[in-house]
């Protein structure tokens, strides 16, 4: 069904007239979307987890609409089955219960207005940050502040990692991902750049440890990312999908992913 939305488009001309178009813009199927990512931070006993149930929504909406009364556990090798409950009654399903276990493979299970959602995933193991370099001269000017997150990838074991750069200069975080392909066993850098970044700008760094699933869904979406001009009428991507999948329904797919990881926090100060 299409939805009609008029759009006023302002033309400037020498009449100085106005000229109303309308718009068919089409509103595709709603889906489930899971953002279950599960980290556990170093220091901490993992065992407070949050996973977030939201809908599709049309594009000109302003409000994600919250994912209530679903069903959402997770339950590992051994048959131990964590409850998450959504207390606020806003799509945010908590607990205080898990137990992380690195290599220990978990299932997650949802139900959701009488579907059954479900993904399999491995908790894996990362490697802290070793050292935070800076360099002042960097970009296309020569004046960019450049940070390179050096780590080392064990030897003899297939490694992908996921970082997150938080800064001050920006709402959102900065995104990668990185393999071992050819560095294996090599001390390597996750890299960050920013021409707004100043010296004594906190930045928070963290790095999680990732399937090669993962992987390569994170990576395909950070080239859409980088690939898209923003434009709302503009052809769009193909539709990346996650490792969840609907068994009542295959069709209606969701979105999002189901993701374990060890993880570290690192806090740099800009020099």
């Amino acid at each position: 069904m299409l939805r009609y939305i008029s759009l006023i488009i302002i033309i400037l001309t020498l009449s100085s007239c106005e000229k109303v178009v309308d718009v068919d813009v089409p509103n595709s199927q709603e889906r489930l979307v899971i953002e279950a990512s599960i980290n556990w931070f170093d220091g901490t006993p993992g065992n407070e987890q949050s996973i977030i149930l939201t809908t599709t929504a049309p594009f000109f909406d302003n409000v994600i609409p919250p994912a209530i009364n679903a069903t959402v556990t997770i339950t590992d090798s051994n048959n131990n089955t964590v409850n998450f409950i959504d207390i606020g009654n806003n799509g945010v399903y908590s607990t205080t219960n898990f137990t992380p276990v690195i290599n220990e493979t978990y299932t997650l299970n949802i139900t959701y207005k009488n579907q059954q959602y479900t993904a399999t995933e491995t908790l894996l193991s990362v490697t802290p940050v070793d050292y935070i370099e800076q360099e002042n001269d960097g970009g296309f000017s020569g004046e960019d502040i450049e940070l390179k997150a050096f780590y080392t990838d064990p030897a003899n074991e297939l490694n992908h990692y996921f970082f997150e750069f938080f800064t001050p200069v920006s709402p959102l975080p900065n995104l990668n991902v990185y393999k071992d392909e050819f560095i294996d066993g090599n001390q390597i850098f996750a890299f960050y750049s920013d021409e707004d970044l100043e010296q004594n700008d906190e930045v928070i760094i963290n790095n999680y440890g990732v399937s090669q699933q993962f992987f390569e869904y994170m990576d395909l979406l950070l080239q859409q990312v980088a690939d898209s001009d923003g434009g709302p009428f503009q052809t769009q991507p193909a539709t990346v999908r996650g490792n969840c999948t609907n068994t009542t329904n295959p069709d209606n797919f969701p979105l999002g992913y189901f993701r374990l990881s060890q993880a570290f926090t690192t806090t740099y100060t800009v020099l």
